[in-house]
């Protein structure tokens, strides 16, 4: 059910570039300005980590090409 609610459209690169930039931003909370903009930084996170972006669905994008067996 998950699959269909949430389809996988994130390449790796993609998704390591999400949890990066995700976690990069939500440093900003704890060290340096210390500002809540930080929390941002959880969008990119979660999409990273769960492999599917709602915008990308809404736009119809993906940058997810699975393996052919």
């Amino acid at each position: 059910m998950f699959s269909t609610l949430l389809p996988t459209n994130e390449s790796a690169a993609d998704r390591g570039i999400r949890i990066i930039v995700g976690v990069a931003l939500l440093t900003l909370v704890f060290v340096g300005p210390r500002t809540a903009w930080g929390y941002v930084g959880l969008l990119p996170l979660v999409t990273g980590l769960i492999g599917s972006c709602p915008l990308y669905r809404a736009l119809g994008m993906t940058t997810h090409h699975p393996r052919k067996a």
